[in-house]
């Protein structure tokens, strides 16, 4: 009996652990996502696409983050009809948290850069 208990116990503390790192992981991904896009002028440097193919690569970043990272990687002056289409599915997709849809929304309508107001709500997530 006191066998399962400590079963018990150390199963909830390793999902516990390892939520911690997956939750690190995407927290890493959003904040390499929000510098990029930021800073970003017409399309993402050589550097920031390799950081992105990282995020995108890393399963434990969530499939927002990974569509966002893909996105934000193939945008030369505006995202591509793909990127485009990935956005508008995050946007819609129900169990995507509220910062996943508003990266998505941004990197929707990032035209050259990220507009004024897009540049406030990045600005905020930092």
């Amino acid at each position: 009996m006191e066998v399962d208990i400590l079963k018990k116990i150390t199963a909830i503390v390793l999902i516990g652990l390892f939520s911690q790192f997956s939750m690190a992981d995407q927290a890493s991904a959003s904040k390499a996502i929000v510098d990029i896009l930021i800073g970003m002028n017409h399309f993402a440097s050589d550097t920031q696409k390799a950081e992105l193919m990282a995020i995108a690569a890393d399963d434990s970043s969530g499939r927002g983050y990974i569509a966002i990272a893909n996105a934000v990687h193939g945008i030369q002056h505006a995202p591509t009809a793909e990127g485009k289409e990935a956005m508008t599915r995050v946007m819609g997709a129900a169990q995507a948290p509220a910062e996943v849809k508003a990266l998505a929304e941004i990197v929707l309508g990032f035209n050259h850069m990220a507009s004024a107001e897009a540049q406030a709500v990045l600005e905020g997530m930092r």
